[in-house]
């Protein structure tokens, strides 16, 4: 690896390897100092602009990760009734073949739409992606799209891109405008350094949120809007920024499709209206889009981590960007910038397993995505939380089998006792896992995955203002027996007749696969954890030479993508009714200690935050007789949960607030199992229609004093 040193006289190795993390899905570069075989310390990787060798409290819990004796040790199978966790350990080869038979026969009597794989994002989705193209299946679903599928949507309706292929540069904006973008909470430890370098050297911050959040305490302007009216608020802000002629006029004309439909479509709209439908202030909304329109283009009006909130979300993340493109923001400094390929500097990225040829599929998605009945969300990571109504339904067709790989439905999909109805109807459930998860304790098969600690991974392509690629080395041996996801995917693989599509044996095999033809070698990695394509930041001609990826290739608020399928570009604001006086709208959300549902049994992080609350104003706590720290029932039309309350006047009236990932059932997590409540089995299970997102914010619940 790298500065291996070695005490003769002691008998003590010691090396340093730069890796990535990954205790949330940033996978922010890091230094793994090792003693012995031992992990000894982790921080951020000094060689890396915005990480100043410092890690978020999750990274710094990544020893604690690798050495729970709670998680995951062998390959186990299932001998009582799902979720009753009764397993018996198994050999590799024995858990494997078992998959393989069972898979085999599922091929064999349903086809290779039957089986839907569901994963986290991560640097091996090409694996997983070959492994189900090589069965002939087109069911491959990520946590995105749970995430921000709508956001997804909303980018490619306007600028042709994905908002994974855009970025944000915090470092120098001038003003920032937050929509329950908790970034001081749900943190990215680049982004947050950047953001307040950029604060320190005076740019401003607006925090828009129904609860108080520490990022709205760091907020030079928080405004507690109604929720569910955000939409309202951008309305007016369009309106005001167009009839003052605060946009950036040059730039809207070169690059703006659709102005004087949007001038048409705004003029009701005003912040007076606007006012009584958030409670925010008129003249407070004015003063806001004069101020930001000072500091354009160096603005960003965030187009939000998650955008899964509402079943009009598409519209809420179309009017964010527009806000952006109308202060010239995009393609910025200071703003927004589309994320630059190796191509940009005449170089080649890392080669995928997916770029093989494969069977012919002919057969549509099991969210139906891509048809017309659900035209618009991106097919790479689909609309997970239609799952539990494809087998149900049995609609397009039979699912027989689903492979979780480091991803929890039970938790992550609203509604949990209709996703556990619809998982009791499969032949066979697999869970590739780190952790006892809920879907792990639920499977049939389960097979260990090896902590990021202990494993090489994929090369991570980190397209950006200078594009790089990263890899996750290996930094010591595995304490139990696990093994590398992609490798436990090829050997399954192997066990139903397409291991010919995995030409590797080892993940370093894999690594110099993938680097065939780029230039670098693995060995290029050793001396600072990346290679980079260029050496100066890449920003296109903002007069003549941005590449927008729309038909007009212009920025289309008048979208050919929505209007084609037939779908208005600037629908009419629909009144967000208030809930009735025996009810909450449900807000849900993270926090600094956890990422999703993944941590909450890991032993530092457990320790700080073990359970979680539920916030509620407390004014309307005391007219329900309910008083800080009591016990409660909260209930909605799909579940209900006991919870502990935390009654505050920071949170707004018409809405209660829990973190997201608490109440797991695995026994064998003991330090997080019963612990709280989950929010999926409160959530109904909603979508916007257009976006794909879950309307993750549209259940309504009561809360009753125990």
């Amino acid at each position: 690896m790298v500065d291996v040193k070695i005490d003769y006289r002691r008998n003590i190795m010691e090396k340093e390897v730069y890796s990535l993390c990954f205790m949330c899905s940033i996978r922010c570069p890091i230094k793994v100092q090792v003693k012995d075989g031992q992990v000894t310390w982790i921080e951020g990787n000094p060689h890396v602009a915005g990480m100043e060798g410092s890690l978020c409290p999750r990274g710094a819990a990544g020893p604690s990760l690798l050495y729970d004796d709670q998680r995951l040790q062998s390959p186990l199978i299932r001998t009582g009734k799902r979720g009753e966790g009764k397993f018996r350990k198994a050999t590799w080869d024995e858990a494997l073949d078992m998959v393989g038979e069972k898979l085999t026969a599922v091929l064999k009597e349903h086809g290779g739409q039957s089986v839907v794989l569901g994963e986290r994002t991560q640097l091996a989705t090409h694996v997983s992606k070959t492994f189900l193209k090589a069965i002939g299946s087109p069911n491959h679903f990520t946590h995105d799209a749970l995430c921000k599928g709508s956001v997804n949507t909303a980018c490619r309706s306007l600028f042709g891109y994905t908002d994974g292929q855009m970025g944000i540069d915090y470092k120098n904006t001038k003003n920032i405008i937050l929509y329950g973008r908790n970034i001081f909470e749900s943190i990215s430890v680049k982004e947050v350094n950047n953001l307040m370098v950029a604060m320190e050297h005076g740019a401003k911050m607006t925090y828009i949120d129904p609860r108080v959040t520490v990022t709205a305490t760091k907020a030079h302007r928080y405004w507690m809007i109604r929720p569910g009216t955000d939409l309202a608020l951008n309305y007016a802000l369009i309106n005001v920024i167009l009839n003052e002629r605060l946009y950036d006029a040059a730039y809207v004309e070169k690059w703006v499709l659709g102005l004087r439909e949007l001038q048409d479509f705004i003029n009701p709209y005003t912040p007076e209206w606007a006012e009584q439908e958030t409670g925010i202030a008129a003249e407070a909304i004015i003063e806001l889009a004069r101020e930001v329109s000072k500091s354009k283009p160096s603005v960003v009006f965030h187009f939000g981590y998650r955008g899964a909130s509402h079943q009009n979300e598409i519209y809420l993340r179309r009017s964010i960007l527009m806000l952006n493109a109308l202060m010239g923001s995009i393609e910025s400094k200071g703003g927004f910038f589309f994320k630059k390929g190796p191509g940009e500097e005449g170089g080649k990225p890392a080669r995928k397993l997916t770029e093989q040829k494969f069977p012919k599929i002919d057969v549509p998605r099991f969210d139906k995505v891509g048809t017309p009945d659900f035209p618009l969300p991106d097919p790479n990571h689909g609309v997970g939380q239609m799952l539990p109504h494809a087998i149900l339904n049995q609609d397009p067709y039979p699912i027989k089998a689903f492979i979780a790989y480091r991803f929890d439905p039970i938790m992550s999909i609203p509604d949990a006792s209709l996703t556990k109805k619809a998982l009791d109807e499969l032949d066979l459930i697999v869970a590739i896992d780190i952790n006892y998860s809920d879907i792990a304790w639920y499977a049939d098969v389960v097979l260990p995955e090896s902590t990021y600690l202990e494993r090489t991974d994929c090369i991570q392509q980190a397209n950006g203002l200078k594009p790089q690629m990263f890899l996750r080395r290996q930094a010591v041996a595995p304490r139990y027996d696990t093994r590398d996801g992609a490798l436990i995917l090829k050997q399954i693989a192997d066990r139903i007749g397409t291991g010919k599509y995995f030409p590797f044996e080892s993940m370093d095999e894999l690594v110099a696969w993938q680097l065939e033809g780029t230039g670098f070698k693995i060995e290029d990695f050793d001396t600072k954890g990346f290679v980079a394509y260029g050496q100066k930041q890449i920003l296109w001609n903002r007069t003549e030479g941005i590449k927008f990826k729309t038909p007009s290739g212009k920025i289309e608020f008048k979208s050919s993508l929505l209007e084609e399928a037939g779908f208005e570009s600037f629908p009419a604001y629909q009144p967000v009714a208030k809930p009735n006086s025996d009810r909450f709208r449900l807000v849900v959300g993270r926090i600094a200690l956890h990422t999703h549902v993944s941590t909450q049994n890991n032993p530092y992080l457990n320790e700080l935050c073990s359970e979680n609350v539920l916030w509620i104003n407390k004014n309307r706590a005391a007219e329900l007789g309910i008083d800080n720290g009591d016990p409660v029932e909260v209930a909605s039309s799909v579940g209900k949960g006991q919870i502990t309350v935390k009654a505050t006047d920071m949170i707004h009236p018409e809405t209660v607030f829990m973190l997201h990932g608490f109440g797991h059932e695995a026994d064998n997590a003991s330090r997080s199992c019963r612990k709280g409540v989950s929010d999926a089995v409160l959530q109904e299970n909603l979508t916007d229609q257009i976006g794909g997102s879950p309307a993750l914010h549209d259940t309504f619940v009561t809360v009753t004093p125990v």
